[in-house]
């Protein structure tokens, strides 16, 4: 636990924008892929988007032209730039990591509610 942890989770208003990070700790290597899923109660955990090491992105089609996921590969960090937030984007947002030749990693999760 807190191998990847999450931060920028927050309260915001419908049509704002959170900013999340997700930083690897420093005894972590060789990552591959990072992503952001997201999980309400009651529902099954679904990907929101995905970076492969070479920046290829990835996005559910409820985020594409809203949400925006970039890499720092030399600090470890993946972050998830979230515009035009919705009130059915409010969910735990957990971060998720590929390793190479090693075991997936989960972050704890940070909450996102869009509410007015």
């Amino acid at each position: 636990q807190g191998q990847l942890v999450e931060s920028g989770g927050g309260l915001v208003q419908p049509g704002g924008s959170l900013r999340l990070s997700c930083a690897a700790s420093r005894t972590i290597t060789r990552i591959n892929t990072m992503a952001w899923h997201r999980q309400t109660p009651g529902n099954r955990r679904e990907l929101v988007a995905s970076i492969t090491r070479d920046g290829t992105t990835s996005y559910a089609d409820s985020v594409k032209g809203r949400f925006t996921i970039s890499r720092d590969n030399a600090k470890s960090t993946v972050y998830l730039q979230m515009d035009s937030l919705k009130p059915e984007d409010t969910a735990v947002y957990y971060c998720y990591a590929t390793r190479i030749y090693l075991p997936e990693l989960w972050g704890q999760g940070t909450q996102v509610a869009v509410s007015s």
